[in-house]
């Protein structure tokens, strides 16, 4: 798969396992360049901010472990970095 296509499989994969509410997937391998860690390819590093009914009753580290798993190909093969903001519906709106 090529480089262009990482943020829309996380994408399409995030959406079917958690049909969530909100999703936003923002790209900030631009940002990395340079540091210890970068391989110097795009799509590389991300934020992932996604609300999601599936998340009520989860504590954090459940929620993060549940989006790992359903990523766990991409971590372990292109995923440089990824940082995750989870929430509940309910969590969101009282944000």
């Amino acid at each position: 798969m090529s480089d262009a296509k990482i943020a829309a499989l996380i994408e399409q994969k995030l959406r079917a396992a958690f049909a969530p509410v909100f999703l936003d997937i923002q790209d900030d391998s631009s940002r990395h360049l340079g540091h210890a860690g970068h391989r110097g390819q795009p799509e590389s590093h991300f934020t992932v901010t996604i609300v999601s009914e599936a998340f009520t009753g989860l504590s954090p580290l459940q929620r993060h472990r549940s989006i790992n798993d359903v990523l766990q190909t991409e971590i372990r093969e292109q995923i440089h970095a990824l940082s995750l903001k989870v929430f509940s519906p309910n969590e969101y709106n009282h944000r």
